[in-house]
C-alpha cells in the first residue's frame, strides 16, 4: 500500500516515538494521581515532554502547555474558554470545521464573526482579512496552513495589524512539524497543535500552547490530582485545562516528536518540498486534470478530474492501485465553496514518501483519468 494521506494522519512513526509509546503503556501508573516512586517519574516524564514541546514552539513556560487528545480540543480550549456572546472575531473561508463550528456556537450566542476570502489565485486575501479588523476586534482565528490545498498566511502581516489587545488564535494543524513556529515572536497567543501528522506522533495526542497574558476558561471539569478540596477547577496551569486521565503515552509520543524533528525538520521540509513539487508539476501535465494546490511544505496536492467524484477517484485508487488518499471535503466546507469545489481528491505526501511513490500514483491517475475519456 502508498500511503498519500498524511494530512489526515501520519502514516509513519520514527521508532523512537514508537519506542517511547512502548515504554509510557509498560510504566502503568498515572502521573500527578499518586506519590508512589513510579507516579512520581511519569510525572516527571510528562514535564519533560511540556518542556520540549515549550522549546520546540517558542512557549513561554512548560506550564502553558497543555496536552488534549487532538488538534480540535485545544481549538475549542482556545476559543471558548476566552470568547463569548458580544465578542467581535475575524476569521477566512479557509479553515477547518474545529474552527468553524465553536465560532458558530459564539455566533449563535450573539458574537460577531467575519470570514475573510481567498484572493484570485486561491490564495490567503490578508489585505481584505485586515481590512476586517478594527480596534473592537477580540481575536483573530486562523489556520497556519489550509488542510485543502496547502496555502499559508502572513501571520506576521496578520498579527502586525491588530490591536494589540487582541487574541491571535492559529490552527497548526497541518504546519506544526513541517514548518518553524515560534509563537513568542510571532505574537501568536494560542497555538493549536495536532499530534499524529506533522509531529509524528500518535494519534489522540495534541497540546494547546498559549501565551502569558492569554489565560483560557475550563471547558471540561473534573479530577486534576491537585487542590482536590476545591468545588472550582483549580486557578493554575496546566492542572486548570486538564481534567481526569491524560493519554500519558499519546503526550509522551508528542514531546518525542518534537525532539526527534529538532534536528530533523529543515531536512524533511525540503524533501517534502521536493516530492509535492514533483507532484503537482506531473499532475498538471494530465489531462482531464485541475490542480488547486501550489509548492508547499506540508505535502499537499489536491486536484479533481473530469468525469468523476472526487470520493470514486479515491476508492479507484485504493481498490485497483493499493494507493491511499482521501476525497471529498476535507471538513472545511467553507473553503470548497470559495474555490468552486463540491470535493477534491487530495494526496498528501510526508518526507518518508519517494519519488518512485509519486511516479506510480502520477501512472495511477493517467490511467484513471483516460479511463473518462479525458
Amino acid at each position: 500500500m502508498i500511503y498519500f494521506d498524511n494530512a489526515a494522519t501520519g502514516g509513519f512513526k520514527p521508532d523512537e516515538v514508537l519506542c517511547a509509546v512502548n515504554a509510557a503503556l509498560k510504566a502503568g501508573a498515572n502521573p500527578g494521581r499518586s506519590g508512589h516512586a513510579l507516579s512520581l517519574a511519569c510525572a516527571e516524564r510528562l514535564f519533560t515532554a511540556r518542556t520540549l514541546l515549550c522549546n520546540f514552539f517558542g512557549g513561554s513556560s512548560p506550564d502553558r502547555v497543555v496536552f488534549t487528545k487532538n488538534c480540535t480540543e485545544a481549538l475549542n480550549i482556545a476559543i471558548l474558554g476566552t470568547l463569548g456572546a458580544g465578542d467581535k472575531i475575524v476569521t477566512t473561508v479557509a479553515e477547518h470545521n474545529s474552527v468553524l463550528r465553536p465560532l458558530r456556537v459564539l455566533e449563535d450566542k450573539g458574537a460577531t464573526v467575519k470570514y475573510a476570502p481567498l484572493d484570485s489565485r486561491g490564495y490567503f486575501d490578508v489585505p481584505a482579512l485586515i481590512s476586517l479588523i478594527d480596534e473592537d476586534t477580540k481575536a483573530v482565528v486562523i489556520t497556519l496552513a489550509s488542510n485543502v490545498t496547502g496555502i499559508s498566511p502572513d501571520i506576521c502581516a496578520v498579527r502586525a495589524a491588530m490591536p494589540p489587545s487582541a487574541y491571535l488564535i492559529c490552527d497548526g494543524a497541518q504546519a506544526c512539524g513541517h514548518e518553524k513556529i515560534d509563537i513568542t515572536s510571532s505574537g501568536i497567543d494560542a497555538l493549536a497543535v495536532a499530534g499524529h501528522k506533522g509531529m509524528l506522533a500518535a494519534q489522540g495526542s495534541g497540546a494547546l500552547i498559549f501565551s502569558e497574558r492569554f489565560n483560557p476558561r475550563p471547558v471540561m471539569y473534573g479530577g486534576t490530582g491537585s487542590d482536590s478540596a476545591n468545588a472550582h477547577m483549580p486557578d493554575f496551569y496546566p492542572d486548570r485545562l486538564e481534567a481526569g486521565t491524560l493519554n500519558y503515552p499519546a503526550a509522551i509520543s508528542l514531546g518525542e516528536g518534537a525532539l526527534y524533528l529538532t534536528g530533523r525538520m529543515y531536512e524533511n521540509r525540503d524533501k517534502t518540498i521536493y516530492l509535492t513539487d514533483m507532484l503537482i508539476n506531473g499532475l498538471h501535465r494530465i489531462r482531464g486534470v485541475k490542480v488547486f494546490s501550489h509548492s508547499n511544505p506540508y505535502g499537499i496536492a489536491s486536484f479533481s478530474m473530469e468525469g468523476m467524484q472526487s470520493e470514486e477517484v479515491a476508492s479507484r485508487l485504493s481498490e485497483e492501485y493499493g494507493i491511499c488518499v482521501r476525497g471529498g471535503l476535507h471538513c472545511a466546507p467553507l473553503m470548497h465553496a470559495a474555490l468552486g469545489s463540491d470535493g477534491l481528491v487530495r494526496a498528501s505526501l510526508s518526507s518518508f514518501n519517494t519519488a518512485g511513490e509519486v511516479n506510480y500514483f502520477l501512472s495511477a491517475v493517467s490511467a484513471l483519468s483516460a479511463s473518462c475519456g479525458n
